[in-house]
């Protein structure tokens, strides 16, 4: 496959109708990516994160950090693909302290949606934009079909709220969410599905406020995301790092003083996130929505 076929996969959202579809795609990148890279190209400051760049027919783009240790190599994803789907749909099941099927969750996670993001970024620059609005709808759509996939019904859409002043309505207020989990009519849980938390966190958390304020309901929030790394400004042309996109004090400000989401994943988890308080307490890998905490809201 060439690069121009991969990049016009990636732009039609009818190749990413199923899992299948977004495996099949992950599996024709990796496959491409280990024999016709210009380059790989190491993070100066945190050594773990690559960067792909492409050759003539990508216009020698170079793409977002790409997490080494997360970043499954053609060889390997060709494996664990098949374990995918299987642990997914057996997941009850599943030996829960099975560290490796953890692993195949989070990392295929990771790895499928990153092939679809440093394919993107074979774009011209002009298309930037462009690729970030698809690459986000496609990573939301992919949570949601995971979901499905171990047996709850989920929904991405707009929910009315009544605003009702002495008892009487009076308007409604509409709230898009990116997943809405539903029970019975009665909404379980609601969350957000973000490539990353830039620029967004303060709305998540402010979103549960209101929303739980005007319904006079505590409906649990949750906020699923890919990563919080973005790549350094440089300050040579050949100086290539990362830096993090997560505001550390905005979320432990929001979470002690406004209200705390009830729970936060990540598939690639700032070492930070492990250690700091507050932070450790509410922040956790992918795997552990999937294994263990949607069961608790649903």
């Amino acid at each position: 496959m060439t690069f121009n076929q991969l990049i016009n996969k990636a732009k039609d959202k009818k190749n990413f109708g199923d899992l299948k579809g977004f495996i099949l795609f992950c599996t024709k990148y990796l496959e491409y990516i280990t024999d016709n890279l210009q380059a790989t190209i190491v993070s100066q400051n945190e050594n773990n994160y690559n960067f792909y760049q492409y050759g003539r027919s990508g216009n020698y783009q170079i793409t977002r950090p790409i997490n080494s240790s997360l970043m499954y190599k053609a060889s390997e994803f060709a494996e664990v693909s098949k374990d995918f789907l299987k642990i997914l749909r057996t997941i009850k099941t599943i030996d829960k302290q099975n560290i490796s099927i953890r692993k195949i969750l989070n990392n295929s996670t990771y790895t499928i949606q990153q092939s679809i993001g440093a394919s993107l970024d074979g774009l011209p620059a002009g298309r930037s934009n462009t690729a970030r609005k698809l690459n986000g709808d496609l990573f939301e759509h992919f949570i949601r079909l995971i979901i499905r996939e171990i047996g709850i019904e989920c929904r991405a859409g707009v929910i009315q709220i009544p605003v009702l002043v002495n008892g009487q309505k009076q308007f409604n207020m509409s709230y898009q969410h990116d997943i809405i989990i539903e029970n019975n009519n009665e909404i379980k849980v609601i969350g957000s599905i973000k490539t990353s938390s830039k620029d967004r966190i303060d709305k998540i958390f402010i979103d549960k406020f209101l929303y739980n304020k005007l319904t006079e309901k505590a409906t649990p929030h949750i906020a699923i995301f890919l990563n919080d790394v973005q790549r350094k400004n440089a300050s040579t042309e050949n100086e290539y790092g990362i830096s993090a996109t997560f505001l550390p004090g905005h979320f432990k400000g929001y979470t002690v003083k406004l209200n705390p989401l009830d729970g936060v994943y990540y598939c690639d988890i700032r070492p930070n996130m492990l250690t700091e308080s507050i932070l450790k307490d509410h922040i956790k890998t992918f795997d552990n929505l999937l294994i263990d905490d949607i069961w608790k809201f649903c």
